[in-house]
């Protein structure tokens, strides 16, 4: 399999895996963004960082694709996530709170040659002209419980749909909800929805960024009567053009 067969969005999203000095911690999901020439890893900042779980990483490791003719080939791109004592990764934040974003810059230069990716760019993210209806269909591609083509490393795409009215901050804070099936290992994908730009030709890739999954979405219930609610929270992605300067 080569790129000319794969969708352009499967390939914006990567595998992720958060490790303490040699030992593997997690697995979760991350996706590219670029912005004037510079290229960024998205994911959610608590795959980065999470005090209430201990969760303390030290570094993480991306799969890349190596070989465009070859999809089945690939290699691990390690990145430190302190330098000096100082992350080197950005998180979000507002007059609410943190964000549940974060992002690292990756040095381009040190990425092998090739290197098979594709990113969103800030055109990606839809304008205050965009109406995005409750109810929308959107896609969150990524890797479930790390679940993906392990021939070809690609990530798989779940289908759901706007649980909440988008561009209000949900409950005050900076998401919107979404309704579809997730698991772990999903924290850090990316939101998507199919979008054609005011020009009317096609975003490449043709999606809009809207969000970024960050994890279930759920109530206090009585666990032998009532099921989980299977909401999710995605986190503006807007919030990416002030972590990204």
């Amino acid at each position: 399999m080569n790129t000319w067969s794969v969708e352009p969005l499967l390939l914006t999203s990567a595998r992720l895996s958060t490790f303490r000095q040699d030992r593997v911690l997690t697995g979760a999901s991350g996706f590219y963004f670029l912005r004037d020439g510079r290229l960024f890893l998205v994911t959610s900042r608590h795959v980065l960082f999470d005090e209430p779980s201990g969760h303390f990483p030290d570094r993480i490791e991306i799969e890349l694709h190596v070989d465009g003719d070859n999809l089945a080939r690939s290699t691990g791109f390690s990145m430190l996530l302190y330098r000096n004592g100082k992350p080197v990764w950005r998180q979000g934040g507002d007059g609410s709170g943190d964000i549940d974003v974060g992002v690292i810059e990756i040095e381009r230069a040190a990425l092998p040659e090739p290197t098979i990716y594709r990113a969103f760019m800030p055109d990606h993210l839809p304008s205050a002209f965009e109406t995005i209806e409750t109810g929308a269909s959107v896609l969150v591609v990524g890797f479930p419980l790390g679940f993906h083509d392990t021939l070809h490393h690609m990530p798989v795409v779940r289908q759901g749909v706007i649980a909440s009215s988008f561009g209000l901050r949900f409950q005050g804070q900076g998401y919107f909800l979404t309704d579809a099936r997730t698991h772990r290992g999903a924290s850090g994908s990316p939101v998507v929805t199919r979008a054609v730009s005011a020009e009317g030709s096609t975003l490449d890739p043709p999606w809009l960024l809207l969000g970024v999954h960050s994890t279930r979405f759920d109530v206090a219930r009585d666990l032998d009567r009532d099921e989980a609610l299977g909401l999710n929270c995605a986190w503006y992605a807007d919030i990416l053009m002030s972590l990204t300067w």
